[in-house]
């Protein structure tokens, strides 16, 4: 079984899960969500209107054809107004996450997908995360889960995520490149993907040859002392063609050095499609890579692209 998350239901998350899942055996799926919610986000255009199941315990008497949940918490669909920040509407969808990831422990699901939740909203409920990643790292034990954008044959790890330029400069250390460089690897290993990981460059044209800074002196050590190590890497690699070059196959991912430089080259490429991996954890979370979308939301005009993207990725990666 896989997890949906609905995300916070002020968004577009209840709607984009409902579309998308029409596309699907939804026997697959349990969406994690309040019952009168998902009843209500059937009346959104767009959104065939499905019987709702509400699974059992074990998830034994899962229906093909309905809406399977698990129905969390008390939130009734009049109780928010949709594109509004709400500390309900967050308290709501962090409780689903919760619930996913405590299935995941005791074997009831094998990946987790979820739909946006709100930063405004969170700080609003007073819940001390940034978003999904930080929750999924509380919430299994893991510090710092590696994060990867999938989009075609391009995929993209970050070395730092939410910080300013500056801090992420910073961060671009010999110890940190060390740590990365093989935790990437192990998870392409998992996910069955073989072939050489490369490292972006941070400065334009690599430095060329330190005419536009030295960081690549770093960089050149900690890929050339993982190469001694037996690791497949290459770097650093100017990143106006290092994400091209993996969208064409020379590379299996690319390590990108801070989070626009890895979120321009995919969400570029194909904005829609691209899906959003939480790794290194004891379940595999997926995402869409979009946010609430609140100017949107419940007016059936949201593009559930992206969401199918993530279930279909879930269920590649969910044996």
């Amino acid at each position: 079984m896989i997890a949906v998350t609905a995300g916070d239901p002020a968004g577009i998350g209840p709607e984009i899960t409902l579309k998308a899942l029409q596309s699907f055996d939804t026997e697959s799926f349990a969406v994690y969500c309040s019952r009168d919610v998902i009843e209500k986000a059937m009346d959104i255009p767009g959104v065939t209107r499905r019987r709702v199941n509400v699974l059992n315990e074990d998830m034994s008497n899962a229906v093909a054809g309905d809406i399977n949940i698990v129905d969390v918490g008390s939130l009734k669909a009049d109780s928010f107004v949709p594109g509004q920040c709400s500390a309900e509407c967050a308290s709501a969808a962090y409780s689903w996450v919760e619930m996913a990831v405590r299935d995941s422990q005791r074997g009831l699901v094998s990946v987790i997908a979820t739909a946006p939740v709100n930063k405004v909203s969170l700080r609003m409920a007073g819940i001390p995360y940034t978003g999904h990643t930080e929750m999924f790292a509380y919430l299994t034990g893991v510090n710092d889960p590696l994060t990867m954008f999938q989009v075609d044959n391009m995929r993209v790890f970050f070395l730092s995520r939410h910080v300013s330029l500056l801090e992420a400069i910073r961060m671009v250390t010999y110890e940190r490149l060390m740590d990365y460089i093989p935790r990437c690897i192990r998870e392409l290993d998992r996910l069955g993907i073989e072939g050489t990981l490369a490292v972006a460059a941070l400065n334009p044209h690599a430095g060329d040859g330190g005419q536009f800074g030295t960081e690549e002196r770093i960089i050149e050590r900690a890929v050339c002392d993982s190469r001694k190590a037996g690791l497949d890497v290459a770097g650093p690699i100017g990143a106006d063609s290092v994400f091209h070059q993996a969208l064409c196959g020379k590379y299996s991912a690319v390590l990108s050095l801070y989070h626009d430089q890895g979120h321009i080259a995919a969400k570029t490429y194909d904005f829609n499609r691209t899906v959003s991996l939480t790794l290194s954890m004891n379940v595999l979370r997926v995402s869409v890579d979009h946010g609430t979308a609140f100017d949107i939301a419940w007016k059936g005009l949201a593009d559930e692209t992206g969401m199918k993207e993530t279930l279909r990725l879930a269920l590649v990666h969910s044996s």
